[in-house]
């Protein structure tokens, strides 16, 4: 299962909106065929390890990270191919939560008198699987929050320059976290100061496309203009709200932008409704969006609870208390209220550093 779930793990930037599942076929306690799923439309990642199997998939045992699929969409049924191939046995990671499937698959290969097994490796699965697993059970998109700060926590020094916190190791991990998403998120703050590409350079794996840039602009501040409107680099989303001026959002929209415009969020907030746009990017495909700033926007995902995971890289210098800080707003009044999170990951890189947190 540790096989199937780095050969999947390696897919994950070509396959979405399908999940990045990986197959390994065994037989007499070797591997004869792995398998991972391939770009949309392609074949599943069981179909793929079975052709690589050939005949010597008779009477084997195939592991696989996800459920088998047991409906008929731009592919065939995989519970029926492996029935079909003769399998002895199929070991299953997770249950697909997704409603067309969510059991069927298991059962259907049990009534065919297939041997299934579920939950090995199920901890690891479910860590690289998430994004997907979150999307088919909310239809919203996992929310990463991506920030870069000095070692107070600041993420730009008094005068508003913020290039370069953290070193060229952290900024290329960075652009990893975009190949991962399908989307990137700024709001109209970060657009109008850094005028953003916000596309995912020098990666391996390279991803199939460039994630889909999305702009936050409750009120039309942003012109078309700049490489965030370029559609010849990747395609862009712009949320904004009925208070939009309609100049703007025709701009938006000559410029080959794509526009949608959802409900606002409180009055004490601003902006656009933050859950109404991650249910907005799950209905385009989204699993995973990499929020990138700014300051307020990362704050009000936080205190609407939606965030599902923080990717924090702490570069070596300090800012003082005049640096602006990473996360702006009111906070909880006690530290009682404060929401705890949980360190899963930590890395050194190249004299800065990269801490994951996942919710408590």
């Amino acid at each position: 299962m540790a096989e199937a779930a780095e050969v999947g793990w390696f897919a994950r930037r070509r396959t979405a909106p399908n999940p990045w599942v990986g197959a390994v076929v065994v037989r007499d306690g070797v591997i004869v065929g792995t398998g991972a799923t391939e770009p949309p439309g392609g074949a599943h990642a069981e179909i793929v390890a079975l052709r690589a199997a050939g005949e010597h998939a008779r009477g084997a045992a195939m592991f696989v990270t996800l459920e088998p699929c047991s409906h008929q969409g731009r592919t065939g049924p995989c519970a029926d191919a492996l029935i079909e191939a003769g399998l002895g046995r199929v070991v299953v990671a997770l249950e697909d939560p997704d409603a067309r499937i969510a059991g069927q698959g298991i059962e259907r290969l049990r009534a065919a008198g297939v041997t299934v097994d579920v939950g090995v490796g199920a901890d690891r699965v479910s860590h690289d699987l998430a994004p997907y697993l979150h999307h088919r059970r909310t239809g919203r998109a996992f929310a990463v929050v991506k920030t870069a700060t000095s070692l107070d926590g600041r993420t730009a020094a008094a005068d508003g320059s913020s290039q370069w916190i953290t070193g060229p190791a952290a900024r290329a991990d960075g652009h990893g976290l975009r190949a991962d998403a399908q989307a990137v998120v700024v709001g109209s703050g970060t657009a109008i100061a850094d005028r953003p590409t916000l596309t995912a350079r020098d990666c391996d794996p390279e991803p199939e496309r460039q994630p889909m840039r999305v702009l936050l602009d409750a009120r039309g501040r942003v012109p078309a203009t700049g490489p965030l409107f370029d559609p010849a680099i990747a395609p862009t989303l712009v949320v904004t709200t009925a208070d939009a001026p309609s100049a703007a959002v025709d701009g938006w929209r000559a410029a080959g932008a794509k526009v949608e415009a959802i409900a606002p969020a409180r009055r004490d907030e601003g902006g656009v409704d933050l859950a109404e746009t991650l249910a907005l990017l799950g209905c385009e495909g989204v699993l995973e969006a990499l929020f990138e700033g700014g300051a307020t926007v990362h704050a009000s995902l936080l205190r609407a609870d939606l965030v599902d995971r923080i990717v924090a890289y702490t570069g070596g210098v300090v800012l003082g208390s005049e640096g602006l800080a990473a996360f702006t707003g009111p906070g909880p009044a006690t530290l009682t209220d404060a929401p705890r999170w949980r360190l899963v990951d930590a890395a050194p890189l190249d004299g800065d550093a990269r801490l994951v947190w996942e919710p408590a």
